[in-house]
């Protein structure tokens, strides 16, 4: 099943695709690779989710932050390239975790979208490297930042 279509069967709603906030392109094409700038946690009502996770946010709450990244991506996805059909495969993730200074789980928080991208494009595409970190603040006090790379057909 392809992409689009895999979205479509599981009732995912994407957000409307983020407009940069500065001085950058939400996706830039080199070669066969899109390379993704970092996206926030936007929900399809424009507001983002915010908080520090281990404080304000559980690490429940700080996994869904991260699936709703995921979301946004395959939005610019989408909206860059005018299908996610377009994408072979996913290369790499960073994620970025607002947390408190003790927070140790910052993978278990990006699983939220790295599970989504497996779900969409399966285990064998929709699993790449990773590197999941946690920051002291994020832009705006979002609760998730994710950068990612896909290799394109």
């Amino acid at each position: 099943m392809n992409p689009d279509a895999k979205i479509a069967e599981l009732k995912l709603e994407l957000p409307p695709a983020p407009k940069p906030v500065a001085v950058y392109k939400p996706l830039v094409i080199a070669g066969n690779f899109a390379y993704v700038s970092g996206h926030g946690p936007l929900r399809p009502d424009k507001t983002l989710i915010k908080g520090r996770v281990g404080g304000d946010l559980s690490l429940d709450q700080g996994k869904a932050a991260a699936r709703q990244v995921g979301l946004a991506i395959l939005a610019t996805l989408r909206d860059q390239l005018g299908s996610l059909n377009r994408v072979k495969r996913l290369v790499k993730v960073l994620g970025m975790v607002n947390a408190t200074p003790d927070f140790e789980e910052h993978p278990a928080v990006i699983n939220g979208c790295s599970e989504l991208f497996a779900e969409v494009w399966g285990a064998e595409n929709g699993i790449g490297a990773r590197s999941a970190v946690g920051m002291g603040s994020l832009p705006g006090n979002i609760a998730v930042e994710i950068e990612a790379i896909f290799e394109l057909q």
